[in-house]
């Protein structure tokens, strides 16, 4: 069962108790806590956010999960930054790559050979 949430749900830790993938999304620095987590659920952070570090005057990028806490329930968890942002990039890039094939009429299955492995993309 798929249940989605938001920043305003009653009850949001237990909620997150219950699942065994959580995908944060909400635009709150480190709204996610470990407490909150189902142990060994999967934690894929996708929140970005700039926040001043505790007791310094420096500011620090981080997820909608408090990483440090998350990490020590989580199965597997997504660092911010780091974590999905390459593979939005890769994914754009190879958007942007089948897009140019299709608008040249070019057949974009290729078989592509790297460091003797060879891929069909």
């Amino acid at each position: 069962t798929v249940t989605t949430c938001h920043i305003r749900t009653k009850d949001l830790a237990a909620r997150v108790r219950e699942a065994d993938l959580v995908i944060a999304a909400a635009g709150s620095p480190e709204l996610i806590r470990g407490s909150w987590l189902k142990p060994g659920a999967v934690v894929i952070d996708v929140g970005f956010n700039l926040t001043l570090d505790p007791g310094s005057s420096t500011s620090r990028i981080c997820g909608d999960v408090a990483f440090d806490e998350a990490a020590k329930v989580a199965s597997l968890i997504t660092p911010v930054p780091g974590g999905v942002g390459p593979m939005t990039v890769a994914m754009l890039m190879q958007n942007t790559l089948f897009s140019f094939f299709r608008r040249n009429g070019v057949d974009p299955s290729l078989e592509l050979e790297c460091d003797g492995r060879v891929g069909v993309y």
